[in-house]
């Protein structure tokens, strides 16, 4: 029971903060613990999560925006359609885990959208503070934002598929 409850309060938004952070990650890590079948998707509309080619598409996605996120061409994350795009995945994301974890859709989704807001809007402007204010690269900044993402990614579903 309390692993449930962390697993909504804590795991899920986290899994919608690091969404806004890096739109592709959570989801990747999420296929990857539904193909492994951590996270049990079977017989749900979200079975499709669970197939090895979707988790090797998110992975390829995920790679490709870490490495993109480093160039100066690439926009804000506050961009409209970037926003639109990170709530988008949040909500998907958080329906997916509240399915795998036989819960109501509709609070996966909020949790997931409402830790996307967190993520985006938060994620840039510590990273503009750090900056400019700290005088850190942005370079070094988003490599440290990566390693957090992935990371918190990975742990968020580890406490989900407990």
């Amino acid at each position: 029971m309390a692993m449930e409850v962390i697993a909504w309060l804590i795991a899920l938004p986290m899994l919608g903060i690091v969404t806004g952070l890096r739109t592709f990650t959570p989801m990747a890590a999420l296929c990857w613990f539904a193909w492994s079948r951590a996270l049990p998707l079977d017989d749900t509309w979200a079975f499709w999560a669970a197939k090895l080619a979707v988790a090797i598409a998110f992975t390829v996605l995920a790679i490709c925006e870490l490495v993109a996120d480093k160039q100066p061409w690439i926009p804000d994350r506050t961009r409209l359609y970037s926003v639109v795009a990170k709530l988008f995945l949040g909500g998907l994301l958080g329906a997916i885990v509240a399915t795998g974890l036989d819960g109501a859709v509709i609070e996966g989704i909020i949790l997931g959208v409402l830790g996307v807001l967190v993520g985006t809007y938060g994620g840039f402007l510590i990273r503009r503070d750090l900056v400019q204010k700290a005088n850190l690269q942005d370079w070094h900044v988003a490599m440290a934002e990566d390693a957090i993402a992935i990371s918190c990614a990975i742990v968020a579903m580890v406490v989900v598929s407990a």
